[in-house]
């Protein structure tokens, strides 16, 4: 069995990856190494994956499709986890040309590949940020999401409706998860708890938004690598006369955080105060976020556990010994 994980360089690529090789699994990771962030902490993760058995790499964008499909045709890969993706929602306000390439012509080529090659099962990500202006908490996979306030939100969106197309017309099984502010060991430079980190250790003030009204369904790494796990072994049930299926789900704590809490528990693990930046809030921002997880847990019998006090103190950790601070 080889399974395929586009963005193995990335955050919760990298954690995938490495957890389907000590599965036991063989795994090609591929990554365009882009520069959105450090890439020499993408490479840091690579060095960290090829140590492994049973796991290899390539260059490859997923914006390629001639090269994407001679993969496949190489492969002939039995499940594909397709984490690849240009994230940030604040990065798209600037430069929205690279997510329509990247998360949409990118995603229809894998689509495209799995339509040819048939994988048994695809996974993919998608965001909490195709909830957008809802209201009605907690967020459900049963709610209407037709209101996204960023292009990184309705690019996820499309890539759902997508999947539910090519599931419908060529009888693909593919699982949509959408997750709920990913954090951990690992992580990505642009995201608030490496922010907050690196600019504390520095003795620089932290920019918190919406005066920090705001709170955020925060998800620990593990649990997020434990659901796709559990889920990569069910693929979605075919519905009445079509063959294939493609199911959504929450990948959340089920847990809002607020913000100033997530912070306390920083300075908590920091052993420091943070000095704060109070700031209004940031075009394409949601105040709040929280995940209905039921349809995960029924489907798999799984519900993240890590309590952020927890997961900010294994980042930490983490931190300290990769930068040696």
């Amino acid at each position: 069995m080889t399974i395929l994980v586009t963005g193995a360089a990335g955050f919760i690529g990298f954690h995938t990856a490495r957890r389907l090789c000590l599965d036991g699994h063989e795994v090609v990771g591929i990554d365009n190494l882009n520069d959105y962030y450090d890439v020499s902490l993408k490479r840091a993760r690579l060095k960290e994956l090829e140590s492994l058995p049973g796991f290899r790499f390539q260059t490859l964008d997923i914006v390629d499709k001639p090269a994407l499909m001679a993969l496949f045709s190489d492969y002939g890969f039995s499940e594909v986890v397709h984490l690849a993706a240009q994230a940030g929602v604040r990065y798209s306000l600037d430069n929205p040309d690279v997510y329509a390439q990247t998360n949409l012509v990118g995603f229809l080529n894998v689509l495209e590949a799995c339509r040819h090659y048939r994988p048994a099962h695809l996974i993919y990500a998608s965001s909490s940020s195709v909830y957008g202006t809802n209201s009605k908490m907690p967020f459900s996979v049963e709610d209407a999401v037709d209101h996204p306030i960023s292009l990184y939100a309705a690019t996820k969106r499309a890539n759902e409706l997508l999947a539910q197309t090519y599931c419908h017309l060529y009888g693909l099984k593919a699982s949509g998860l959408r997750f709920f502010t990913v954090y951990g060991p690992w992580g990505r430079p642009d995201m608030a708890l490496f922010k907050f980190t690196e600019a504390m250790l520095k003795g620089l003030p932290i920019d918190i938004y919406n005066q920090g009204l705001m709170a955020r369904d925060f998800t620990y790494i593990d649990d997020i690598v434990e659901s796709i796990a559990r889920l990569r072994l069910r693929p979605p049930v075919a519905d009445g006369a079509a063959e294939g299926a493609n199911r959504l789900f929450n990948i959340g704590r089920g847990m809002p955080v607020a913000l100033l809490d997530f912070v306390e528990c920083l300075e908590d693990a920091l052993g420091m105060q943070a000095q704060r930046n109070l700031l209004p809030l940031q075009a394409g921002d949601v105040v709040k976020t929280w995940a209905d997880i039921s349809a995960l847990a029924t489907w798999v019998d799984f519900s993240p556990q890590v309590a952020v006090e927890t997961g900010v103190k294994e980042f930490v950790k983490w931190y300290r010994q990769f930068y040696q601070i």
